[in-house]
């Protein structure tokens, strides 16, 4: 077996790529998504990522395995921070950039990322995939390699070959059989019921309705307008957006089923929208904007409708993305997510890997205190 380096998707058939993810519910790890990508410039250029995949073949060259992977020369767009090191590296006169991280771009969701062929042995594909890791980032020189939003069985081969194991906190809501949004709510207490129940009547009354429209039907301009939206949200933070309106079209016309906007519209003029993605059994909630403020728009469009969406679709899970405490009190749950890494300077990693014990820890325990906080019967056995 070999490991080969593909510097971009389109030189890859999306057969190939995909039949790597048979059996994957993730959407953000397809062909599809990560080709469009890069044909829409969201990497390569002067993104800062930098497409090194990897490419596992055996002898006849057939494809067992594979992993997306960038070189990157920053820590923008990965959601698992680590600007303390680089500052930290740097001091001590190294340099931090680049790295090389393992990742779906802009994308903080759980997914696969050593990719391997239904059938074959995949323990010793995936511990092949991660031994070569070290050895690639000695060829290309650089300080460390970084894989972010694992799935259980990437973790276990990234420990075998020496990676530092680290976890955060994400939410994220469950369907446990609910007939209807009511339904859910008959679960929380009486005064988080009626908060629920208040911020969605706040939006109805200012006159608010919402179309759930498929990507792929939509055309050019329903999609600049849509990004129009996101784009302001991220202004409003000071950002400039990762991907185009451009990307968002392609991808949903690519991905058939994958992608759902919810439009808000106000006596059908529209006024704002959130993107999600989906797989069979999970909903990803990813972007959202609007063109002013609407007092709890942003909770009716990320969340309650993202909800009610699971429930008439049947899906397992909802993922609204990382961090925000505000999602506790709508029944999303703190769970793990994990990222595990590998540094080349011996007492740099040491003193990292001390640190990420103390982190493990400390995360452990606001995961328990932030349980507490749902909004929930105490009695429910969900909790």
């Amino acid at each position: 077996m070999r490991i080969e380096r593909l510097s971009g998707l389109a030189d890859l058939s999306a057969e190939s790529w995909n039949a790597l993810l048979e059996g994957e519910d993730d959407p953000f790890t397809r062909h599809e998504f990560l080709a469009a990508l890069e044909h829409h410039g969201c990497v390569g250029g002067e993104s800062g990522w930098y497409p090194v995949h990897q490419l596992l073949l055996d002898g006849a060259g057939r494809l067992l395995g594979a992993m997306p992977l960038y070189a990157k020369t920053h820590s923008w767009g990965e959601f698992v921070f680590d600007w303390s090191w680089a500052q930290a590296l740097q001091r001590s006169g190294a340099d931090y950039y680049p790295k090389l991280v393992g990742a779906v771009p802009f994308t903080p969701t759980t997914g696969p990322r050593l990719l391997v062929a239904p059938g074959a042995d995949a323990g010793e594909l995936r511990a092949l995939l991660a031994a070569a890791l070290p050895r690639l980032a000695a060829e290309l020189q650089v300080s460390s390699v970084h894989l972010n939003f694992l799935v259980d069985a990437d973790r276990e081969a990234l420990a075998g070959a020496g990676f530092l194991p680290r976890c955060d906190c994400r939410f994220l809501w469950r369907n446990r059989g609910y007939a209807s949004f009511d339904d859910y709510l008959e679960q929380f207490r009486a005064d988080k019921r009626k908060k629920t129940r208040r911020e969605r009547r706040k939006v109805a009354e200012a006159g608010i309705t919402f179309r759930t429209l498929a990507g792929e039907s939509l055309d050019d301009g329903v999609w600049q307008q849509a990004f129009g939206f996101s784009a302001r949200t991220f202004r409003a933070h000071g950002n400039d957006h990762y991907l185009s309106a451009g990307f968002l079209a392609d991808v949903a016309r690519r991905m058939p089923g994958r992608v759902v906007l919810m439009l808000a519209e106000r006596a059908g003029e529209p006024l704002g929208c959130a993107i999600y993605f989906r797989g069979r059994r999970r909903l990803y909630g990813r972007y959202w904007g609007a063109s002013g403020h609407e007092d709890s728009l942003h909770f009716e469009a990320c969340y309650y409708q993202g909800i009610e969406y699971c429930i008439a679709e049947g899906l397992a899970e909802f993922d609204p993305g990382t961090q925000g405490e505000h999602k506790l009190a709508r029944g999303f749950e703190p769970s793990f997510t994990h990222s595990a890494h590998w540094l080349a300077d011996p007492a740099f990693r040491t003193a990292i890997g001390r640190y990420l014990e103390r982190e493990r820890a400390a995360v452990a325990e606001y995961v328990a205190a932030a349980a507490l906080r749902l909004p929930f019967h105490r009695d429910d056995p969900a909790q």
